[in-house]
């Protein structure tokens, strides 16, 4: 194997495995040291130089960073990293001094959102910094797209949205709300705008057509998962059936089974076709979903709407029956049988699609045959240059945190286009590495495995979260309660730095390393080097780290980064300092990190921490 290239900010970024699975690369060991520090203000601002909501990802983010977490591989949960960002979000001062602001002088150009969701907030937070005019479209009467509508308040509550949305907002944004986009080509026909940002999200709820789908008795009781959640976020929905069957086991239909609860249902069956292992809900939505009493059955495949006397009474399904191989994968399905589920309501939560009515055929933006608009996965520019979509508008459904990373990327290019710039050349990421020692054997970070388990959520007592649809049924942590979970943390920016030139390959490091990742060995390829390796090679998901050849035996170094647990004894034991522990700065380009001639503030306004 040719000696790894650690100067590819990419290799130290993979190590770090929350921050590189986080769709926006949030910088997550930073902000938990400043936690750790009782620095909530700081590490709020760490937070939302990147994911621009961490009061609300801190409550609703689907985790992408905790499977990939380090400390998941010691032991069986991860660091709460979710819960974490909602500390610093919680415990914080007021941050507002420390927002960018926008300058009094603009630089001529308009850009137009439409949508007001996660991602053309994004774009408006990135772009009126550097004296843009942006203007957003939203039909409904309040900003936050899906956010609002489709998260129950008891899961994210309305003063958390309006406080986050308002700091974008308030730097002057056009907000114009009641305002609907009902045609794409009569907004570029006023000839108002530089550029046209899509971030309309995925408004169309899949629907099920099924016998007595289309009975008039039945119309009434079957909704669409989340167009009837809309309904209840806006009040126009305050009660439904006392017995409710979900149809779909997504997260969406984790919100719609719990506000059902809250709206009078007593008996809520979630009915899943597959088995458990198929289900697209998060873990933790379906935990809090079963300790409310929901019912979720597994095997039933929906077969028809069952009316009687005019009204609906329930289904009918088939009850399923899998062969699975050893993957787990699904190799054969069989009808067993049929069952009667009986009902008052049916709420359908199979999935969501794009949906652009408004958008005509004739503008040179085109679409796939799912309707599905044709976007450049990196810099979201449609077919049509002045035209760019993020979001679930760009790609389909996913989540916050992706729409926001699609936000950032999207203003760059938007930025660069009205520029007259070319939107595929862009800034790389950089990489910064800084050393943490202190002295012989002290360092500028603990490097202490605690073995503490992982704190619980503390709940709303079960009794009294019903009373009430808004009551926020997660506490949060305490100061106390994070000061812990903190120290869980494997600080795995803290990076081993090896420097074959000083090694002498006495094997110390080797002897002391408490989770055998080192290997001195003879370079081979890699297939056959990882059955070298000290330890099994259990996952090749990230590159091994091997050195130059060695100058005494012409040996390499190899570490696998999967195993490492960034504790720093092969540092500590080092006699030559061959290995050090560097802090590695990964640096991801905003459209303010771009040449901004036109902006009337320095661009590191916007670094806010």
């Amino acid at each position: 194997m040719q000696p790894t290239d650690t100067a590819n900010p990419d290799y130290y970024h993979r190590v770090v495995d929350c921050q590189w699975a986080c769709p926006a690369h949030t910088d997550v060991p930073e902000y938990i040291r400043l936690i750790a520090q009782g620095q909530f203000t700081a590490a709020y601002l760490v937070n939302r130089e990147s994911n621009v909501f961490p009061g609300i990802l801190g409550r609703v983010c689907d985790r992408p960073c905790e499977p990939a977490c380090r400390r998941g591989r010691v032991e069986a949960e991860p660091v709460a990293i979710c819960r974490l960002k909602r500390v610093a979000a919680d415990h914080r001062d007021d941050v507002r001094p420390y927002l960018p602001k926008a300058p009094a002088q603009k630089n001529g150009k308009r850009v137009a959102c439409i949508g007001a969701g996660p991602a053309s907030l994004t774009v408006a937070n990135d772009l009126m910094p550097l004296g843009y005019e942006v203007t957003i479209f939203e039909k409904w009467h309040t900003p936050g797209g899906l956010m609002r509508t489709n998260i129950p308040s008891f899961r994210l509550p309305e003063q958390v949205l309006a406080e986050e949305i308002g700091y974008i907002v308030d730097l002057g944004v056009d907000l114009r709300l009641g305002s609907p986009v009902s045609s794409m080509k009569q907004l570029l026909a006023t000839g108002e705008f530089d550029a046209v940002f899509v971030g309309s999200g995925a408004p169309k709820g899949k629907d099920l057509n099924l016998p007595g789908r289309k009975d008039p008795g039945a119309a009434a009781h079957i909704h669409i998962g989340i167009d009837w959640l809309e309904s209840v976020a806006f009040g126009h929905v305050k009660n439904i059936g006392r017995r409710v069957l979900i149809i779909g086991v997504g997260n969406t239909a984790m919100d719609c089974c719990r506000s059902s609860l809250r709206l009078g249902a007593d008996d809520v069956k979630v009915m899943a076709r597959k088995p458990r292992g198929f289900f697209k809900a998060s873990e933790w939505e379906l935990e809090d979903a079963e300790a409310e009493n929901v019912e979720i059955v597994v095997n039933h495949a929906p077969k028809s709407f069952v009316i009687e006397d005019g009204r609906l009474t329930g289904m009918l399904f088939d009850v399923m029956e899998y062969d699975l191989d050893a993957n787990g994968r699904i190799t054969a399905e069989r009808v067993a049988g049929e069952k009667f589920f009986a009902c008052d309501d049916v709420i359908l939560a199979i999935g969501q699609e794009n949906a652009f009515p408004w958008i005509e055929n004739d503008l040179g933006i085109e679409f796939d045959q799912w309707h599905v608009p044709k976007v450049d996965q990196t810099t979201f520019q449609s077919t049509r240059p002045d035209v760019f979509f993020g979001g679930d508008a760009a790609f389909g459904p996913k989540n916050i945190i992706w729409a926001v990373a699609h936000g950032h990327q999207a203003a760059i290019s938007v930025h660069k286009y009205c520029q007259d710039q070319d939107v595929t050349q862009r800034l790389p990421p950089t990489l910064n590495l800084s050393s943490r020692k202190m002295g012989l054997h002290e360092w500028a970070y603990k490097n202490d495995y605690n073995p503490l388990e992982r704190r619980l959520m503390p709940h709303v007592d079960l009794k009294e979260r019903f009373k009430k649809i808004n009551i926020e049924v997660e506490l949060g942590f305490t100061a106390e309660q994070a000061a812990a979970e903190v120290q869980r943390c494997l600080n795995c920016d803290v990076q081993t730095v090896f420097d074959a030139r000083l090694c002498i390959e006495c094997d110390a490091c080797i002897d002391i390393c408490p989770v055998d990742c080192l290997t001195m060995t003879p370079n081979g390829a890699e297939a056959e080097l990882r059955q070298r390796l000290k330890a099994p090679s259990l996952r090749a998901t990230q590159p091994l780290f091997v050195s130059a050849p060695l100058q005494h035996t012409a040996r390499v170094m190899v570490k696998d980064e999967d195993v490492c647990v960034h504790c720093g004894l092969c540092a500590e034991r080092c006699p030559t300092a061959a290995w050090d522990m560097q802090k590695s700065k990964i640096r991801i380009p905003y459209a303010s990190d771009e040449t901004t001639p036109c902006s009337t503030q320095p661009a590191q306004t916007r670094r806010t921490a």
